[in-house]
């Protein structure tokens, strides 16, 4: 759901009309069920590890989104950093 309220709000840039108020309903949908299952994970894990991992999600899936489908550039430094997140995001796991 991260991710895909990441792509309702990319793709807003470029719709008008319907399509616009389209991609606003699902971004909306994508938002509130994103939220409610972070609240629901962290009912059972510490919040400490839910949080970053919500982010980390968020963050790469924002970057592989606009990549493939906005065309962002995938420059050496943009996938290096990615892959430093995602490596900073499972040693949390791993030490909680």
């Amino acid at each position: 759901m991260e991710v895909s309220f990441t792509f309702c709000l990319g793709k807003t840039k470029t719709a008008t009309g319907t399509e616009l108020v389209m991609w606003w309903i699902g971004f909306l949908i994508s938002l509130s069920l994103s939220m409610f299952l972070m609240a629901k994970a962290a009912e059972r894990l510490p919040l400490g590890t839910v949080y970053p991992v919500w982010t980390g999600i968020g963050a790469v899936g924002a970057v592989l989104v606009g990549i493939i489908f906005f065309s962002e550039p995938a420059s050496f430094l943009r996938i290096l950093f990615i892959t430093t997140l995602i490596l900073s995001i499972i040693g949390l796991k791993i030490v909680s």
